[in-house]
């Protein structure tokens, strides 16, 4: 089966990436680039300025871009992936769904809406069914999907594996890769030598969508999880790799060989873009580190380390690729699970 999709955004950081793991993708066959109105109109190769550490497939490079329209998307498109700002995505994205367009996006409008489905595929797929509830309320022939912010799918699914022991607090530091605020979103001089401890907005994505992913789903109404979140988000001058320090209250109390375990057992999905497993623990308490273990499983695999018992439940330290576990490829693996569950 051969699905045609395309990227809206394509030209930015996150549009490049979409287009390298769409890059022979056994399911997927790119058919569309958009962008602004300065780059519709010519090559790819032209319109972006490529950054990614690989070059621009030959076939996407002679694509010519088109606007960030519905009527310049071809009616055959069944998925788009969407990086879009998110000023600019809250209405464009709404204008293609209502047109009939599926969009799995990683832009952060409409991520806490009632009615769209916030899912990472391994933790919450039950929640894709929201579809459902945001087709009738809102009439749309075509649906609207979301991908948690990249800092909060850092700590989900460590978190998940142990709400089987009753969360009561998380607390989490961060420690973000300059990659993650866009190729002009911190310069040199602020970055080298330097740490910036904060991130505008980025606390406040971690503290509410986290609750509504490890939330429940009974097919009509999303309840939020009632745990407490509180984050302190700082950017460092590594590259690539978000690294998270996370203490975790619980009900129970499990000893650390329990917690690990239930990490590293914990089920992945039978999925393209998935890794075969989702969790990967460190014994080595100096792991994991951004530059060494960002990419394992194709950059799309949680590493955790670090694991200690505290007076009030667990602590550890957890790693994920930013711009593709934590973007791009939590949105294409999100078009995979639409796939799967019959929604295209």
């Amino acid at each position: 089966m051969s699905v045609r999709v395309g990227i809206l955004g394509a030209t930015g950081a996150v549009g490049q990436r979409f287009i390298q793991l769409l890059d022979g993708h056994p399911t997927f066959e790119l058919a569309a680039l958009t962008a602004s109105e300065d780059s519709a109109g010519k090559p790819y190769r032209e319109a972006a300025k490529w950054r990614v550490d690989a070059p621009i497939p030959v076939d996407v490079a002679e694509m010519t871009v088109r606007e960030t329209t519905p009527a310049a998307v071809p009616d055959d498109v069944d998925l788009l992936f969407s990086s879009l700002p998110s000023s600019v995505a809250v209405d464009i994205e709404e204008d293609f769904a209502r047109d009939g367009y599926v969009i799995s996006s990683n832009s952060s409008n409409d991520r806490l809406a009632e009615d769209v489905p916030l899912t990472i595929p391994e933790i919450n797929p039950g929640h894709l069914d929201l579809i459902e509830v945001q087709r009738d309320e809102r009439g749309w022939d075509g649906a609207l999907v979301k991908n948690p912010n990249c800092s909060t799918i850092t700590m989900i699914p460590p978190l998940a594996a142990l709400d089987a022991f009753g969360i009561e607090r998380v607390d989490v530091a961060t420690l973000q890769a300059v990659s993650g605020a866009g190729y002009s979103g911190v310069t040199s001089m602020e970055i080298i030598d330097n740490a910036i401890p904060h991130i505008g907005g980025e606390e406040d994505k971690m503290e509410t969508e986290s609750r509504k992913l490890l939330g429940d789903f009974d097919g009509a109404e999303l309840t939020w999880h009632d745990m407490d979140v509180a984050a302190s988000c700082n950017r460092i001058p590594t590259l690539d790799g978000h690294l998270e320090n996370a203490f975790v209250d619980l009900e129970s109390d499990p000893d650390v060989d329990e917690i690990e375990d239930a990490m590293r057992e914990f089920p992945g999905i039978d999925l393209p873009s998935a890794p075969n497993q989702l969790i990967h623990v460190f014994d080595d308490p100096e792991r994991p580190q951004p530059r060494m273990d960002r990419t394992r499983g194709q950059g799309m695999q949680i590493c955790v380390g670090g694991v200690q018992s505290t007076d009030h439940g667990i602590k550890f330290n957890c790693l994920a690729h930013n711009t593709v576990r934590g973007a791009a490829g939590a949105s294409l693996l999100n078009g995979e699970l639409l796939v799967e569950n019959g929604y295209l």
